[in-house]
């Protein structure tokens, strides 16, 4: 389907969006101040080993240590000559721990055995930092081009699963065999199907001599540091998803789009006249109607054209999407309303993983269908639409309860994620305490102070959100009363719009 690549370029960050057919589909943003560092390279330094944890702390020059887990140390004595259909994991970003082979076999060795303190290692981020952990690390190294990912400390060759032709296969899997250098391996991405040996060739070459360069910096370098940063996000977009279905990029910005083009010019020539330049008589995205659809992503509840909806949760641990009927009551029976809606949330929800995108563990609760036959149209309905979706998914039947569980690859944080701030008034939560809840709250704990304390000035002074503040003088005088008849003390309530909606203070004040 046509496609077009918009490219908004402002102060402090990059937005780019894919629309389809009209319809946003994908939405990035890089900030300058919080770049990915996944799929960076690093010259590191051992500083821990942990053999109770089977993992030791590497320093790599980011303000906290990596972690390197004994599968992901990179052992030059075990290598693999075998080739292997191996997945190619994300469209976005180096793949990591490429040689499960390798991996199985560390395990087998103990921590201590593979790295030792004061070692120095090359290493790539493969999970970024997160709160008080540092970044995780593998020693198995991937190098993204624009047909391969090419694994300098491994053999393998493997090509995507999802180029499905066995015969395209074939054919990638010889031509990459006939060309590919004595040492590393190569996975054919997906984006290569149908490209000649010639552009194959070129990207390895490209790739081997990236290698040569990384290593020369690495040894050159004595301290912990980066040697090698993967592109930024325009670039990267570029190198990943532009091929023949995107009928042009457009960006917004001069001096990005003669870096884009540059680009284009030493690796994609044969679309460089798809690049374009837009004038800022009007903002790229406001013409294409992102702005409008990015905000409705960041939304709890979306609504289908029939009258139903969905909700999305994001938790620490899953996302769960639930369908609802909604306004929608159908025109024939119950059966037919539940599945109409169900169908039609299908396509719905398949879009907004995509476009917010979710990533983990993921829980679709569909509205309950009695008919097998439904729910398996319900569960190929799903399957066929996540195949648009270029970031591995596995997506199991729906079960006896109703659930979809599917789990998608994180790429990156969602797109709430990336643009909000948990709330600083309900902490997060999504809500905060009503009304009468506080008032109660309150109540008992200027019983309880006074017990405590006594009052030697007859009063009893209550500083509170002027919400509750109103609420005790317009809506619920019984409560004062009540209060002071319990405690034996004139209350004065006073209204502080300083302080939370949550909190309030208790003080002994002379009238």
């Amino acid at each position: 389907m046509p496609a077009q690549i918009l490219i908004n370029q402002s102060f402090r960050e990059i937005r780019v969006a894919r629309v389809e057919n009209g319809e946003l589909v994908e939405f990035f943003v890089e900030r300058k101040k919080d770049m990915s560092v996944v799929g960076n390279i690093y010259k590191g330094r051992v500083t821990r080993v942990l053999p109770g944890m089977q993992a030791a702390f590497v320093e790599i020059g980011l303000p906290k240590a990596g972690f390197l887990y004994a599968g992901n140390v990179y052992d030059p004595a075990k290598s693999d000559d075998s080739d292997s259909n191996m997945n190619e994991e994300s469209e976005e970003l180096p793949t990591a721990d490429t040689s499960s082979i390798e991996t199985h076999q560390n395990l087998m060795k103990n921590i201590s055995e593979l790295v030792h303190e004061g070692e120095s290692l090359i290493m790539q981020v493969i999970k970024e930092p997160l709160g008080t952990k540092g970044a995780r690390l593998t020693g198995h190294l991937s190098i993204p081009g624009r047909f391969l990912v090419y694994l300098p400390n491994s053999k393998h060759l493997g090509v995507s699963r999802r180029i499905e032709n066995s015969d395209e296969r074939d054919r990638l899997k010889k031509i990459v065999t006939k060309n590919r250098p004595p040492q590393g391996g190569f996975i054919v991405r997906t984006v290569a199907e149908g490209a000649g040996e010639k552009h194959l060739k070129d990207d390895m070459e490209y790739l081997v001599r990236s290698w040569g360069n990384i290593k020369k910096a690495a040894d050159k370098q004595k301290n912990p540091g980066l040697v090698y940063s993967d592109l930024d996000l325009a670039t990267r977009i570029i190198r990943d998803r532009v091929s023949d279905d995107v009928e042009r990029v457009m960006v917004d910005d001069m001096e990005l789009y003669k870096r884009v083009t540059k680009f284009v010019q030493n690796v994609l020539p044969r679309f460089k006249k798809r690049i374009e330049i837009h004038d800022k008589q009007s903002h790229i995205f406001e013409l294409f109607g992102i702005e409008t659809e990015v905000n409705r992503a960041l939304g709890r509840k979306v609504w289908l054209k029939s009258g139903g909806y969905i909700v999305i949760d994001e938790a620490e641990a899953l996302t769960t999407i639930d369908v609802n009927s909604g306004r929608f009551v159908g025109s024939r029976n119950l059966e037919d309303t539940i599945l109409q809606t169900n169908v039609e949330a299908v396509k719905e929800i398949a879009y907004q993983i995509r476009l917010r995108n979710l990533g983990g563990i993921i829980v679709l609760d569909f509205i309950d269908m009695q008919k097998s036959q439904a729910r398996d149209r319900i569960y190929q309905s799903l399957l066929e639409e996540m195949v648009k979706d270029p970031v591995k998914t596995n997506v199991l039947p729906i079960s006896e309860l109703g659930l979809i569980e599917m789990t998608r690859k994180r790429t990156q944080e969602s797109l709430r994620k990336k643009l909000l701030s948990p709330c600083s008034y309900c902490d997060g939560r999504g809500s905060v305490k009503s009304r009468e809840t506080l008032a109660a709250q309150l109540i008992r704990d200027c019983i309880k102070e006074s017990r405590l304390a006594g009052s030697s000035s007859g009063n009893l002074a209550v500083y509170c959100h002027p919400s509750l503040a109103s609420y005790f003088s317009e809506d619920d005088r019984e409560a004062v009363e009540y209060l002071e008849k319990e405690t034996g003390l004139h209350l004065i309530v006073k209204a502080d719009p300083n302080l939370h909606l949550e909190e309030y203070e208790i003080f002994d004040k002379d009238s």
